[in-house]
């Protein structure tokens, strides 16, 4: 079980004006954040981070759509990280997704969902450090 999970705060959210809301609800939700950034993915970026998925039907259209426009890398801290952080986000679809989520609250669709995060506590640890360098972990 690691402390440390990995989230993103993806382009529809952003372009929505929900990243505020968001930190908000993740401090709220008892989380740290030990690292945070806006960026803007290039494209070649986005399929580097989602090549665990190339070849998948899903592939081009997630990755033209993390390269859209700016999002808000997090490195989150909490006990059992990956499962809350998963918990807090809800279900992939919107339309399943628990009251209270970021989903169902911040998602309009499968596609454009709000937010990502670590599956594992792997995938956590090697999430965060394509985005963070050591130094940038507070």
């Amino acid at each position: 079980m690691n402390n440390l999970t990995f989230g993103i705060i993806k382009p529809d959210a952003v372009r929505a004006g929900n990243q505020g809301k968001i930190v908000d609800r993740i401090l709220a939700g008892g989380f740290k954040i030990r690292g945070m950034k806006l960026i803007h993915q290039t494209r070649k970026q986005a399929e580097g981070f989602y090549e665990v998925h190339r070849g998948k039907g899903f592939y081009d259209e997630l990755t033209e759509f993390m390269s859209s426009g700016p999002c808000v890398v997090l490195a989150l801290e909490k006990d059992d990280a990956v499962k809350a952080w998963r918990e807090l986000m809800g279900a992939t679809n919107p339309a399943e997704a628990a009251e209270g989520t970021l989903r169902k609250e911040f998602a309009s669709s499968i596609g454009e969902n709000a937010v990502h995060g670590s599956d594992s506590d792997e995938n956590a640890s090697i999430e965060i450090a394509y985005f963070f360098s050591k130094l940038e972990l507070v």
